[in-house]
């Protein structure tokens, strides 16, 4: 698989994430359903903590994405979804950080939301990956 950065701008690169990528000679795409800060058996945790439902979103993203063969490395494409933007921006190093130990700069979007599924969460990660 080869991946191309796209950026006719470099401010988003400082903040982890590149304006587009091209993926080609990849075989396989996983398209990941939205990831939130719950436990194995789909119960809200860290109420009100958006940096540990920042951290448990993201380590269920990745518990898909192993069970897939694959990595954050993978992740091509990354959706976040907030009640929150202004607190989540406070702790966006803390993802910026996993995504680039794992030296990937996914193409990414964040949405303010007025709610998500289950009222007390805060964050919600949903991607697309390539391998």
């Amino acid at each position: 698989m080869e991946r191309t950065a796209v950026n006719p701008v470099p401010w988003s690169v400082e903040m982890g994430f590149n304006q587009g990528e091209v993926v080609s000679g990849h075989t396989r795409t996983l398209y990941l359903s939205g990831q939130t800060a719950t436990d194995a058996d789909g119960k809200p945790q860290h109420d009100g903590d958006m940096a540990a439902q920042l951290a448990l979103s993201l380590d269920n993203l990745e518990a898909v994405l192993g069970e897939a063969g694959m990595s954050l490395a993978n992740l091509a494409r990354l959706n976040v979804y907030t009640t929150d933007v202004d607190l989540l921006f406070q702790h966006y190093g803390g993802l910026a950080a996993r995504l680039g130990a794992a030296r990937v700069a996914p193409a990414t979007t964040m949405l303010g939301v007025t709610r998500l599924a289950i009222p007390t969460l805060l964050v919600e990660l949903e991607g697309t990956a390539v391998a």
